[in-house]
């Protein structure tokens, strides 16, 4: 029996989640023992916001941040053995994504802070990092990763299914009936409206949906959001916050300053929405049931958004679409990233790859991940 621990913190930039799972001896199962979620102090979370744009100073700053970030990590690593009584020796290694702060592909990197050196000395683990370089380096958008990992766990024989993950940012995993698996990010999950919720009342997040729920979607500036240049270019394709921030939409809105702002959330949760049904209707038109994990899972406007557009646009000869989250799969929706990244771990160490060319559009499959021994 091996054991290993898997970290996420996301685009939303709220906290680390971190699971730890047991590897039974020739089986890929993993099976989880314990989870655990720290929240970002307030510091470095307005530390990794100023992070997302250039500043002054910014190769100090983000030295940082890393090292404090470091210091959640190990916290978050420390608590999860505590909770499950194993001791140190007995996790084969933590699997940690890190921070992203910037994300182009498109020019040949990605940056995730971290100094995973650091955590390995804190917590006397190895710890296995860096997971994107090497399918950008083969030419790929080095994301997402997740859909490999959704395949192994959600996966079903001759049946369509498709993953969403609403973090900040949305991507989608597609796991044909075929056993063929495509995925791809949709556009914003949570972080358009994250950020207008910040802006105007001062809130990390609209809580259930509940600020959306009372403002009415302005149709025209939905239509005007949608017109994004990234949405409708054909996967492979990835993005984040270098694109999607609230700068972008300060500039979208200039032509709607007569939108009041509940109206802005009420179209934004429209457009997340939006953007992920038209994506699973694309790319995935035979799917019968959808799974949500993320934060975006528990807006319960936002997904009743998604059902009643994938309602709508269903086959009217066929049964409604399934949308539910992916607890009803046994996986808790906070912790599918974390699981993933545990996952990754454990394919490192076994020198098995972790990506998949079709998705990410690399030269071909690879080992992910880079190893700083305890």
């Amino acid at each position: 029996m091996r054991y290993f621990i898997g970290l996420m913190s996301g685009t939303s930039l709220d906290g680390v989640d971190g699971v730890l799972v047991e590897v039974a001896d020739n089986d890929t199962h993993l099976r989880q023992l314990a989870a655990s979620y720290l929240p970002f102090p307030p510091d470095l979370r307005a530390t990794l916001f100023s992070l997302q744009i250039s500043g002054f100073d910014e190769i100090h700053r983000v030295a940082q941040a890393a090292n404090q970030l470091v210091l959640s990590y190990a916290n978050c690593v420390l608590h999860l053995i505590k909770n499950t009584g194993l001791t140190i020796d007995q996790i084969c290694a933590v699997g940690v994504h890190g921070q992203t702060v910037r994300h182009r592909p498109e020019f040949g990197y990605t940056t995730q802070i971290n100094n995973p050196a650091l955590l390995a000395e804190l917590v006397d683990i190895d710890v296995i990092a860096d997971f994107r370089a090497r399918d950008i380096a083969a030419g790929g958008q080095g994301a997402p990763l997740v859909p490999a990992f959704h395949r192994s766990v959600f996966g079903k024989a001759n049946e369509t299914r498709v993953v969403v993950n609403i973090g900040g940012i949305s991507n989608i995993s597609i796991l044909r009936a075929d056993g063929s698996t495509h995925g791809f990010d949709t556009g914003p999950g949570n972080v358009l409206m994250d950020a207008w919720i910040m802006d105007h009342k001062g809130q990390g997040f609209d809580s259930n949906g509940d600020w959306a729920r009372l403002g009415q979607v302005n149709w025209g500036l939905l239509a005007h959001l949608q017109e994004e240049a990234y949405l409708h270019l054909p996967p492979p394709k990835s993005t984040g916050r270098d694109l999607f921030h609230l700068t972008w939409l300060h500039d979208k809105l200039i032509p709607f300053l007569e939108v009041s702002p509940v109206d802005v959330q009420a179209t934004l949760c429209a457009f997340t929405a939006h953007t992920i049904v038209d994506a699973i209707l694309a790319y995935a038109p035979d799917v019968k049931n959808v799974y949500v994990c993320g934060g975006g899972a528990y807006n319960t406007t936002l997904m009743e958004s998604i059902q009643s557009l994938l309602n709508s646009n269903a086959d009217s000869d066929t049964s409604a679409i399934g949308l539910e989250s992916t607890e009803v799969l046994g996986v808790s929706p906070n912790h599918v990233e974390a699981l993933a990244f545990a996952w990754l771990a454990y394919r490192f160490t076994d020198r098995l790859t972790g990506n998949l060319p079709e998705v990410t559009g690399a030269a071909g499959e690879r080992i992910l991940g880079a190893l700083f021994p305890r």
